[in-house]
């Protein structure tokens, strides 16, 4: 059996988290959310929920995780009902950025300590990992687990302050790097983004009855699935704190982490592939920006068929449909006819694992995920437009694949810069060496190396362009620049891509 997410030539997904607050059903709420948030992470996925023991009145909490897809480990709806009780409740899609992807590794992780019970779900990557291990082990911490995510347990644990606010911003502010945070405490919802804001995180709200129920989400499609509404993103360097005196006044309770705000770095990926299009992030909308990326690119790369006719742009599905309309549309306003096809088809039903015939036969993997439409392609001039291109390998059996069904010419277009430093911050890339834009001295001769008749990259000027300019905030592009905002332990990128 060979696990497909290790064939798929893309950057690899961080992770979804969810956290609700006021429910009557709030796992169930939040196995929603987490299914909405599901290509965040496909190996595994996990919710904790707190209530009060029926004799004491004391805090309990319940949790299930497992690996493989939201819908498998929660396949048993009395999980849902019977087992994870409670009106609060977080969860975790998981894809492993660092720490292996071993079951102890799922979360949200939970503990007890001398204040209580506290459980965590993080989506990000901290970069000064190895020293705060080193210190907490000094210190005689026994790790559970080989995740980033388990050092805010002992930091929290281990933190002198008098209350769980300053103890977690103490914390917060010890780890360096990526994170957004969902965390349950006995009697609130709490949730943090990294002064530098690397990942998304936002907040909703659902009417229950005569009340509200609070969520906070990676994306805001974890919202539309359960109709809640959209109240706004959390800012970078910011921590709220839901509880009953939200409900009481209808105010979220805001601290800065740093005393002192630095510009966001917001993570430029997340715009050009992870979220979903109809997701709001940033306080943005993902489409908006897609469609901006086809346009740069369009009015960057223009295509002229040798024969005078029209192009047929196809999207590499699905991440790359909203970008080629915009390309298309620049393309006709420049009065060089275009017309959006529908070329790849794309299987919604690969699972994590399937077996090929013969050994590591690439190009039959990809054919198990896509096939081309011949007649849209037949003695067409196509131009592919996709989000990335990472090895090369993937990208090389998808083109050999469309030239199966006898294009006329075949073009390439991609909606950012060539990859060229590994990630820090939450997405795993391959190492440096392995990248294919390493490989070779430019886009001419990456084209020649993966088939295509001329292939280009959006530039890093035009991307810019693309994104939303909001004041205080600025990107991070260290994929595609190797200027890194945070600083990296010296061995952070050997304990990140721990399997």
């Amino acid at each position: 059996m060979n696990r497909l997410k290790d064939d798929i030539d893309k950057p690899r997904s961080n992770c979804g988290i969810v956290g609700v607050y006021n429910h009557p059903n709030a796992s169930i709420m939040t196995y929603y959310a987490l299914h909405a948030l599901q290509h965040r992470g496909q190996e595994a996925a996990g919710i904790t929920t707190f209530y009060p023991d029926e004799k004491t009145g004391k805090k309990r909490f319940a949790y299930t995780r497992g690996e493989g897809l939201v819908l498998d480990v929660f396949s048993d709806a009395k999980i849902l009902t019977d087992v994870l009780k409670g009106e609060m409740a977080i969860g975790h899609n998981r894809y492993s950025t660092t720490g292996s992807s071993k079951r102890a590794n799922i979360q949200p992780f939970t503990m007890r300590y001398n204040s209580g019970i506290l459980s965590i779900s993080h989506n990000g990557n901290l970069t000064n990992t190895d020293t705060l291990w080193k210190q907490l082990q000094d210190d005689g911490a026994i790790f559970q687990t080989t995740s980033d995510s388990e050092l805010f347990l002992h930091l929290i644990a281990r933190s002198k302050e008098k209350n769980i606010i300053d103890r977690i911003r103490e914390a917060l502010r010890t780890a360096k790097g990526a994170y957004s945070l969902v965390i349950l405490s006995e009697d609130s919802l709490i949730a943090a983004r990294d002064p530098h804001g690397f990942r998304p995180l936002s907040i909703g709200r659902l009417k229950v009855g005569d009340s509200y129920s609070y969520m906070v989400a990676s994306e805001t499609c974890a919202f539309d699935i359960v109709s809640a509404e959209y109240i706004r993103s959390l800012e970078h360097n910011e921590m709220i704190v839901i509880n009953k005196k939200t409900l009481e006044t209808g105010e979220i309770d805001s601290y800065k982490i740093e005393d002192i705000t630095p510009e966001a770095r917001h993570c430029i990926f997340e715009y050009i592939y992870f979220s979903r299009p109809d997701s709001k992030i940033f306080n943005h909308n993902v489409d908006k920006v897609r469609r901006k990326l086809g346009k740069n690119l369009a009015e960057e790369s223009q295509i002229k068929a040798d024969d005078g006719e029209k192009i047929t742009a196809i999207a590499v599905p699905d991440s790359g449909n909203t970008a080629t309309l915009g390309y298309v549309n620049i393309n006709n306003k420049q009065n060089n006819p275009t017309a959006f096809e529908i070329g790849l088809i794309r299987s919604h039903y690969v699972g994590r694992t399937f077996i090929a015939p013969g050994q590591d036969n690439r190009e039959f993997k990809v054919k198990v995920k896509f096939n081309p439409v011949k007649g849209v392609i037949e003695n067409r001039n196509v131009v592919v437009i996709d989000d990335s291109i990472v090895r090369g390998t993937t990208s090389k059996s998808l083109i050999n694949l469309i030239r199966e069904a006898e294009p006329k010419q075949l073009h390439m277009r991609i909606t950012s810069p060539p990859i060229k430093y590994p990630c820090h911050y939450g997405m795993d890339f391959p190492s440096r060496e392995e990248l294919i834009a390493n490989d070779y001295k430019d886009e001419e001769e990456i084209g020649k190396a993966i088939g295509v008749d001329s292939l280009h990259y959006l530039s890093i000027e035009k991307l810019l362009e693309s994104v939303p300019q909001d004041k205080g905030v600025g990107y991070c592009t260290a994929c595609f620049t190797g200027k890194y905002p945070v600083p990296i332990d010296a061995n952070h990128h050997k304990l990140s891509t721990e399997e």
